[in-house]
């Protein structure tokens, strides 16, 4: 096994992808959606891409891509809460050509350590057909200094799950 010459964690554990099971504000409900009140695109929340939960909002699966130093990266695949009328929108051109063109403005979903992102506006694109959307810019300072700044990786990987 290669180890870093920085860190000395295993180079494996360098380009990660995370993938979030629910929205937070669907995961801390005080009193967590019934089925019946929960629609998702898919069969649960951790192969859905699009998910609206009543009183809660809507939800739509994008990418975070985070640079490390050293060449690496972690990939955070997070929801971001956005209104219903675009949930209704990318809905009706996620499996059509249309999609291509799909670009929405949100909140994420969730805070992704070490930043406090929770609730952090974004607009979000589709850069690559065949992937989900990306997160590509944001007016909130700290989440625009994620998309934009090479991070530590040591200062990242410290907060992902074993």
């Amino acid at each position: 096994m290669t180890r870093c010459e920085s860190c000395g964690r295993a180079v494996d554990e360098h380009d990660r992808h995370i993938r979030y099971g629910l929205p937070d504000p669907v995961l801390h409900a005080a009193d967590p959606p019934v089925p019946e009140v929960t629609w998702m695109s898919h069969a649960d929340a951790g192969t859905s891409v699009m998910m609206q939960v009543d009183g809660l909002g809507a939800f739509v699966r994008a990418l975070l891509p985070v640079r490390l130093t050293g060449g690496y990266a972690v990939t955070y695949g997070l929801w971001i809460a956005i209104h219903p009328d675009d949930l209704l929108h990318a809905f009706e051109v996620w499996w059509a050509p249309e999609y291509a063109q799909l670009r929405l403005h949100g909140r994420l979903a969730h805070d992704v350590p070490p930043w406090p992102t929770l609730g952090a506006e974004v607009e979000i694109a589709v850069t690559d057909p065949d992937v989900l959307p990306y997160c590509v810019t944001s007016s909130d300072s700290t989440l625009s200094r994620v998309l934009s700044e090479e991070w530590e990786h040591e200062s990242v990987l410290s907060t992902l799950p074993a």
